[in-house]
């Protein structure tokens, strides 16, 4: 069997433990029947698209393990690598999920667990006879959940909601450059009122190009800072989205130059959208890229900050 065989053939094996975990609450029959179950789920370390992985796991003093044994390859396995990467995964046991980071064990802890795991399990022991690397023991911990979660937002979640509320206000630029493109004579010069298409696009830049910058001034200077104190183990993806947010205010900037200097009845809308497209594009991998991999560490390190317009009270609620 060629290797793009034998990884398809896995895939669809690890497909069908997947389905079968999640319909029966965690029971899954086959070689993994009557042995606790997990899935885990990563951060490709470069595809950055979530992957899935159904994984033993042992539950030893205190702490939840899974073991990087790849049946006994000379290669760790790819979702060891994403975790090194982005430390914050998903976890599935039994009908339960929740957020977590890990954290690999090293030195005289990683030995004395191990020997714990293999008096356990004799097979880990066998896998780490056929290989010379030195198997991996990685702890996972679930991610402390807030008082009253189900009714307070988290940090995460109002991270969620800028990006949401950014997305929508890129799509009415593109809106409205469609609208432009759907109208325009291509023939007769444009005369058009103090009250545009192209001054409403202007203006909703401005708006939408400065909340973005306050937006990620205050994650690097407010939200970061607690969730590096809080987990250590996060500091290599918190700056990558440090990085990241230098790209995002190049991208800001651009599409400030786009529309400022787009000439109505000169300048071409279809090149402009084409333009407005890709950069909205890069935006969104951003913002998928940040919720993967932080949303669940700031929710738990703190509340989101207050409306600056709450809701108002029930009419019955008394207040």
């Amino acid at each position: 069997m060629h290797e793009s065989e034998s990884s398809s053939a896995v895939h669809d094996f690890q497909h069908r433990v997947i389905d079968e975990f999640r319909s029966n609450a965690g029971v899954v029959g086959g070689p993994f029947q009557g042995s606790p179950l997990l899935l885990l789920t990563t951060v490709g370390a470069r595809s950055r698209r979530r992957h899935t992985t159904p994984l033993g796991y042992l539950d030893i003093d205190g702490k939840r393990l899974v073991v990087a044994s790849a049946g006994g390859a000379d290669r760790n396995p790819a979702w060891l690598h994403n975790l090194r990467t982005h430390p914050v995964v998903r976890v599935e046991v039994g009908s339960e999920t929740y957020p977590a980071t890990t954290s690999e064990l090293t030195g005289a802890v990683r030995d004395r667990f191990w020997e714990a795991v293999v008096r356990k399990h004799g097979g880990y022991g066998t896998y780490q006879q056929m290989t010379a690397r030195v198997i991996p023991l990685v702890e996972i911990l679930p991610l402390p959940s807030r008082q009253g979660l189900d009714r307070v937002r988290g940090m995460g979640d109002f991270m969620h909601e800028v990006h949401q509320w950014l997305s929508a206000e890129i799509d009415l630029v593109i809106a409205q450059v469609d609208a432009i493109i759907a109208t325009a004579d291509v023939v007769t010069p444009m005369t058009l009122p103090p009250r545009t298409l192209h001054a409403e696009m202007l203006e909703r830049c401005v708006t939408l190009c400065g909340a973005l910058e306050r937006h990620h001034m205050g994650e690097d200077f407010g939200a970061f800072p607690m969730v590096a104190e809080a987990f250590p183990a996060l500091a290599p993806t918190l700056e990558k989205l440090r990085a990241e947010h230098v790209v995002v205010a190049e991208i800001n900037a651009l599409i400030r130059e786009l529309l400022a200097g787009y000439t109505p009845g000169t300048s071409d809308p279809r090149e402009l959208r084409v333009e407005l497209h890709g950069l909205d594009a890069r935006l969104r991998e951003h913002f998928a890229f940040e919720e993967h991999t932080i949303l669940d560490a700031l929710n738990a390190v703190a509340d989101a900050p207050p409306s600056p317009n709450p809701p108002a009270p029930d009419a019955d609620s008394g207040q």
